[in-house]
Parts: structure tokens; sequence; C-alpha cells
């Protein structure tokens, strides 16, 4: 049975106001990246920080891209080589403009129940864990890795299929104002915020600043809406304020706080899983997450809330968080073969700011090591924090202290501030960056230990991960077996 298209050619054109020249090909996909793009993808030529799409056109209908779309007053250079969809515009950059109309489109055209999810630690977790549990129970289509910027969303609103029932869409923002219009686009019927913390503060006042930016999730509800709330986090009032003040019908709280809708009674953490035993909306619930960590067992309250929101089932959902496993850079454990024994590596190379730190430690502390294994933390530079950065990066000296970390290695010009606060017994080596520490790394590593590296994107961390597994031949982790016995 032939597949469906994404989008027929009438549609691509209604939407776009664009006009298709050349023979048509069948679009089933969207893509702005040549190195990722699959047959059948419409390769939007947006212009980059760097390079302008134009330039990869020829490339990406080489490679079988359903057709390009390009400005129309650049259309003619591609004639006779393929399918483009030539859309007017004398704006910035009219291809992006399209993308948002089809976008746009996309969502007028879904039945689907949408989910928005941001906030400034867990979001992408978030999302993947919705993902994972709603899949189990319909056509579910969610934002790739941390597509949540102003070209991220209108990308992935554009990929979702008609038939869609479930739709969750990451939104992030770096500066105010930022949310508002991705979340017009969007229009959740149901928007979760899953923390704030001081990410990003170099660009804001304050903490309440940041929540007023996170807040702004709540005015692209549709009318009756359902706003999410951590109850347990310090901003909550001010958070519930932007919720009142939108199109919400209801608002759902999560959190250990006695009064959240959907509490947390006990959490159990265990090396490889939680146990959490919560109360959802008056029901008593105990389950299992595959992927461990308190911050991720606390997440997981503000997924069952959207759950219940959209009406989908309960009880195979929390089943469903068993099988959970970390996303890419978030969490990734892999033991490593060194000499007769081995040693436990924990990607959390992904991202960074002080909140996720101390979760990563706080994980790390639970994690059980062989005999004479030790806990080392690997960590490079939280980056947009500002004036507070010096402060905020030594200040990780309590929670490398309090979660009885043996031994840290920094890469960075402001974690070498965490490094000299530390007790001599505790430093491992500092260095510019990841690349610089990555020997001293691997040469330290014995069996038994229990290792994990984390750093903001730029600082590149994921170059010692790699380093790790090229060097170290990955093992089957002996703990996979007792997680499958548990389950």
């Amino acid at each position: 049975m032939t597949e469906a298209p994404l989008w027929t050619q009438a549609a691509l054109e209604a939407a776009t106001g664009g006009t298709l020249r050349g023979a048509p090909r069948a679009v089933t996909g969207a893509s702005i990246d040549t190195r990722s793009l699959e047959a059948g993808d419409l390769f939007f030529a947006i212009r980059g920080e760097a390079r302008d799409g134009h330039d990869f056109v020829r490339a990406a209908l080489e490679k079988g891209a359903g057709a390009a779309v390009v400005a129309a007053a650049r259309a003619e250079e591609f004639e006779g080589i393929g399918p483009v969809l030539a859309v007017p515009g004398e704006g910035e950059d009219p291809v992006l403009e399209a993308m948002r109309r089809l976008g746009l489109a996309a969502r007028a055209r879904t039945g689907a129940a949408i989910v928005a999810v941001t906030g400034s630690v867990g979001k992408t977790g978030t999302k993947e864990a919705l993902r994972h549990v709603l899949a189990a129970q319909g056509a579910t289509h969610a934002s790739v890795a941390s597509y949540n910027n102003h070209w991220g969303v209108p990308l992935t609103l554009a990929r979702m299929p008609a038939e869609t029932r479930f739709g969750v869409f990451e939104i992030g923002m770096n500066h105010g104002a930022e949310i508002l219009p991705l979340t017009a686009m969007v229009r959740p019927d149901v928007a979760l915020i899953t923390t704030v913390e001081p990410v990003h503060i170099e660009h804001f006042h304050s903490l309440s600043t940041i929540a007023d930016a996170k807040g702004e999730i709540f005015s692209g509800l549709k009318p009756g809406g359902v706003a999410v709330i951590n109850r347990d986090n310090p901003n909550y009032e001010r958070l519930l304020a932007h919720a009142h003040a939108s199109r919400a019908g209801r608002v759902i709280t999560f959190g250990e706080h006695g009064a959240a809708d959907v509490r947390a009674n006990r959490i159990l953490t265990r090396p490889d899983v939680s146990v959490v035993d919560a109360t959802v909306m008056g029901v008593p619930l105990t389950y299992q997450l595959g992927t461990p960590g308190r911050h991720v067992a606390m997440n997981s309250l503000g997924v069952l809330a959207c759950i219940h929101a959209l009406g989908a089932d309960l009880a195979r959902a929390a089943l469903s968080l068993a099988s959970l496993k970390p996303p890419v850079g978030r969490g990734e454990r892999t033991a490593l073969r060194i000499g007769e024994g081995e040693a436990f590596l924990v990607d959390e190379s992904y991202n960074a700011n002080p909140a996720s730190i101390r979760a990563a430690l706080a994980t790390l502390a639970g994690i059980e090591t062989a005999d004479k294994g030790r806990r080392i933390a690997v960590l490079g530079d939280m980056k947009e924090l500002g004036a507070a950065s010096e402060a905020l990066h030594r200040e990780l000296a309590d929670a490398v202290s309090a979660h009885g970390i043996d031994l840290v290695f920094t890469a960075g010009t402001q974690m070498v501030h965490l490094f000299e606060a530390l007790p001599m017994a505790l430093r491992g080596a500092a260095a510019p960056s990841a690349e610089n520490l990555i020997d001293a790394v691997l040469a330290t590593l014995r069996p038994g230990d229990a290792v994990m590296v984390k750093g903001s994107n730029s600082m590149r961390m994921v170059r010692i991960v790699e380093a790790a597994k090229a060097r170290y031949a990955v093992a089957p982790d002996p703990r996979e077996a007792s997680l499958n016995a548990v389950r």
C-alpha cells in the first residue's frame, strides 16, 4: 500500500502562496539540512547564521528531495534541476516565513491533542517521556532533539501528519517574548512548565523575569486548555498568575507539595531505576521509571498531569514509564571494558546549568561502584550566566561535597572557579577545553569507577564521551540484567 504524501502540491501552494515549478515529486517529510535530508523531504532553503540554504538546493534535489522551497526572486537559478516551490516575499527570509505558514496549515488541519513543554531544565527529557508514553496509545508526533526555536517549532509542525492523534512540542527561549509567537503557532491543548531556574540569566534581570518569559507559553493555549505547573517551584504564584491571565480553563499542579494535584508521596531512587509512590488527582498510583534520577521522577509527575489533562490512559502511561530511556546526551549509560574490569560512563554532555548539574551530581551519587571504585565528575563551563557566572560555578562545590563525589575534572575558564574551590584531594585536573582534558580523564579511569560528563553545548564535552567509548571497548552493562529482573 502506497503511503499517502505528507503534503500535496495543491496544499503546499495554498499554504505558502508559492508556485511549484518542475515535475512534482511525492513529499513525505521536511528538512532544512541536506546532511540529514531523506528522499521525499521538502527542503526549505532558509538563511542560517553562516550559510544560505539556497547554496544547497542542488544537493538537496540530487538526494531526492520532494521539492526545494526557494525565494521567488531566486527560482530561475534552479530551472531544470528539479521541482522547486517558489515563494513570494521581500522580508528578511521569505523561505522561513513560508515554513511558518506551512506549520500553521499543519496545525489547522489536524485533530490531534497537542501538548507544549517549556522550562529552564528538563523540557527535552519531559518531551521525550511524553512522546514515549503517548506513542503506546496512538499516532504521536513530537519535536526531534531540541527543535524548540523560531525554525525548529514551525519545522516540527510542518512535519506533522494530518492523522496524528497526539502532538508534543518543545518550546525554548533565550530572551523574553520569544515563546509568544511559538506558542501562538502550536496552540496547545495542554501547556507544561517543568521548572524555573537561573538559566540564560545574563539576558534577564532576575529569576522572576525568567518565570515571566516561561509563563508566556500559556498565552497560546486554546480556549479551555489546561496549564500544568510545578507546585514546588518558588515562582509558582507568578506562573499561576500567567495561567489565570490566559484562556486556560483549568490548572493542574505537580510536585511534592501537599496541595499538588499530582503529588509524589515518596520517591525511591536506585542506581538504574526510580520508583514513585504518587497520588494522581486523588487516586493512588505507584510506578517505576526506567531512567534513574530524582529530577526525572519529579518531571514524570508533570508527564502524568499532562496525560490526565489529555484524557489518555493514565495506568497505561504509568506502565510505559518503566521502559523509558534517557535521550542522547542526557543520562545515557555505558559500561566500558578497562583491563579485566569495567567502568561506568554517564553521558550528560548535551547541556548544563546550575540546576541540571546539581541533579546530575545527585544521580552520580546514587550509582553503585565496585570495590575501590570512585565517582568522578567531568564538568564543563555553564554558559549565559552573566555576572553571576563565577559565583554559580564556585557554589557547585557544596553539591560536590554533599553528594560524596570523589574526583572532579573541569574544562573551561569558568568551571575552574569550582576546581579552585575544591579540596586538593578532590581535584583531578583543569583544562581550558574538553579536548585538552581528554587524556587526563581517560588515564585516570580504572575498573569500578563511575564517571559523569556534563557541560554546556558549546563546550563540546561529548568529545570526552566519544573518546572514552573509542579507547575502551563498550561492554555489555551488567546492570541491565538486574534492571530486567526488577521489571
